[in-house]
């Protein structure tokens, strides 16, 4: 297998920015899930499970600075922006030393019963077991990435196989394979060029473990690039 696509979203369940090269560290992907946007109502991390609207605009990182535009061209950069664009009082907050909390669904096709938990911290990551994502080509199909925000997308298939080993990606960077990534309402919801789509979740759980794309950790940082080899570690 080898990297076709390398992604950043620097901004919690916002459109993320496509990269050539990407530094990975123990958090993952620089820069990645490094921002998100507290509900002062809730106290909660508002993402597109709650609030689909989030995925109609793009954030890219520039000199430590998540720059966003929506998709009718509105530059949001502050809490106020985002309040003002969303309806809703929000704040754009950095990650540190404590998780966000999170909401989802149990009821995927009503969206009722909704749950929480608590993140890990330093960036506003689902899980502390999966720092970083990976999907193959394979199994995406037709489906277009974005739906499932990756960072690695490599062509191949079978990247199931890898839960629980190690593999390399390029010359420095070694991950540990934790787990195959649960999925929730969020693949299914609109965004530029995707309409709402609930037969990708459908799909999804039909299969035999009800994950779809792989996660794990960094052993190793390091740079990896569109094209770098990715194989199991021995």
């Amino acid at each position: 297998m080898h990297v076709t696509q390398l992604w950043r979203y620097p901004i919690k369940s916002v459109g993320g920015e496509r990269l050539e090269t990407a530094a990975l560290t123990e958090l993952g992907v620089e820069g990645d899930r490094r921002w998100g946007l507290v509900d002062e109502s809730t106290g909660y991390v508002l993402t597109a499970r709650r609030e689909p609207k989030l995925l109609m605009a793009t954030c890219v990182l520039r000199e430590h600075e998540p720059i966003t535009t929506t998709d009718t061209g509105d530059t949001l950069r502050t809490s106020a922006d985002w309040t003002e664009w969303l309806g809703r009082t929000v704040r754009l907050q950095e990650a540190g030393d404590t998780g966000g909390t999170y909401e989802n669904p149990l009821d995927i096709e009503n969206e009722t019963d909704w749950m929480s938990w608590q993140g890990p911290a330093a960036a506003w990551h689902d899980s502390g077991r999966s720092r970083i994502s990976l999907v193959s080509t394979g199994s995406l199909g037709d489906w277009d990435p974005r739906r499932f925000r990756a960072n690695v997308v490599v062509e191949g298939d079978g990247e199931d196989d890898l839960i629980g080993s190690s593999i390399r990606i390029g010359d420095e960077v070694r991950v540990t394979v934790t787990q195959g990534i649960d999925r929730c309402v969020m693949v299914t919801r609109p965004q530029p060029g995707l309409e709402r789509d609930l037969d990708v979740l459908r799909t999804i759980t039909q299969r035999p473990a009800a994950t779809f794309c792989i996660g794990g950790l960094l052993e190793q940082g390091g740079v990896v690039m569109v094209g770098d080899r990715v194989d199991r570690d021995t």
